[in-house]
């Protein structure tokens, strides 16, 4: 007698899934690139570029690298770190006007 051997091949996913993605990928991309041709400037065309990069590596993220059906610890341990150091770059900017006062009104006042 043989037994019947089963085989774990892992998760698949309908191949629409993936061509969504892409084509949702395409869409970002496309719009970042509006952002140059429409010559918009400032805080708004760096904060646009910047929001359509996230979204692009979100949608990777989730559905490239399977995190969307992985278990939460393993998501945790992917995605904390990244968003801790963004927390800290936010510090970082918010703390950077008070160092530059310090800094001017020291030299300022030592010269």
């Amino acid at each position: 007698m043989s037994q019947p051997t089963t085989q774990n091949e892992g998760q698949h996913h309908p191949i629409r899934l993936y061509l969504v993605v892409w084509v949702w990928l395409f869409v970002l991309s496309a719009c970042s690139y509006l952002v140059d041709f429409f010559h918009v400037a400032g805080y708004l065309r760096w904060s646009l570029i910047l929001i359509f990069m996230a979204l692009k590596a979100g949608l990777i993220v989730a559905v490239f690298m399977h995190m969307a059906w992985e278990r939460l610890a393993l998501t945790y341990a992917i995605l904390v770190p990244p968003l801790a150091l963004l927390v800290f770059v936010g510090i970082m900017v918010f703390e950077s006007e008070y160092t530059l006062f310090t800094r001017v009104a020291y030299f300022v006042a030592g010269s």
